[in-house]
């Protein structure tokens, strides 16, 4: 029922985006391109579950056509004294949840929020508004993100980080970033707003690194490698990296890529 009510809100809203119909390529021959979706969100917040879960369904559906859908659970830490202190939230994720109020002029903080390609601000229950969004910032100019791992069954993981050429904004500095995320992650929450409930998480934000600015001319703006030591609670067997280049002062995302851990049980 759920992914029969994603279709036909996909299909809505693709209708009233191309009203004359759609041309071109079919979403099979179209090249899709990548689209950062963050989430805000918090297992003290009643109202984070639903949006969760929509977030899941988007990213292992991908139905808006012509997306590929990279999704990010970041978890706020200012619901942690109301009762049940979230295990995967962060203060980095709620500084990160700051600057973007702050840019998109934002009365507050709030969950869930949902932030596509570090423009479109969208409350998480929103899904036509979400959907909507996601086909805009696909239509944007996109720099080609690449990731490898190059590392074996032991010791840390090293990536290497490659971007191409693309238009940024006059004056900004476009900066290269690479994240990890965790799938399959739960909680039996025993206080707070969701007390009693067994939630469950797919994306979930671990580590957020700054590989440097994407500066260089030529074909390669950004070419580097990287070395992630995995902590002894995250299962690698579940993660995913996630490298995105993001303008330091527009907030714009001009590319990304997600790759799945070699070890990444199917």
């Amino acid at each position: 029922m759920r992914l029969f009510k994603l279709a036909a809100l996909c299909s809505a809203v693709l209708a009233l985006a191309n009203p004359g119909g759609s041309r071109g390529r079919s979403q099979s021959e179209a090249k899709r391109i990548p689209v950062l979706v963050e989430l805000f969100t918090s297992e003290g917040c009643s109202s984070c579950p639903p949006a969760d879960a929509f977030l899941a369904q988007l990213e292992k559906e991908q139905p808006v056509a012509g997306s590929e859908i990279i999704a990010l659970e970041e978890h706020v830490d200012y619901w942690d004294h109301q009762g049940w202190n979230d295990p995967y939230s962060s203060a980095d994720w709620t500084a990160r949840q700051v600057v973007y109020v702050d840019h998109l002029k934002e009365n507050s903080s709030f969950t869930p929020q949902i932030v596509v390609d570090g423009q479109h601000s969208v409350i998480g229950g929103r899904e036509r508004e979400i959907l909507q969004a996601i086909m805009d910032a696909s239509r944007e100019p996109r720099a080609d993100v690449s990731l490898t791992e190059e590392s074996g069954a032991g010791g840390p993981v090293n990536l290497h980080v490659r971007v191409g050429k693309f238009t940024a904004t006059p004056g900004d500095l476009p900066e290269v970033w690479l994240g990890v995320a965790e799938r399959n992650l739960s909680s039996s929450v025993t206080g707070g707003e969701n007390a009693g409930k067994e939630l469950r998480h797919s994306a979930v934000l671990r580590s957020l690194k700054k590989l440097g600015t994407a500066t260089a001319p030529g074909e390669s703006s950004y070419e580097g490698a990287a070395a992630i030591k995995l902590k002894r609670e995250w299962k690698r067997e579940n993660l995913e990296w996630i490298a995105f280049v993001q303008e330091k002062k527009s907030r714009k995302v001009l590319g990304a890529a997600a790759l799945k851990s070699a070890a990444y049980a199917q």
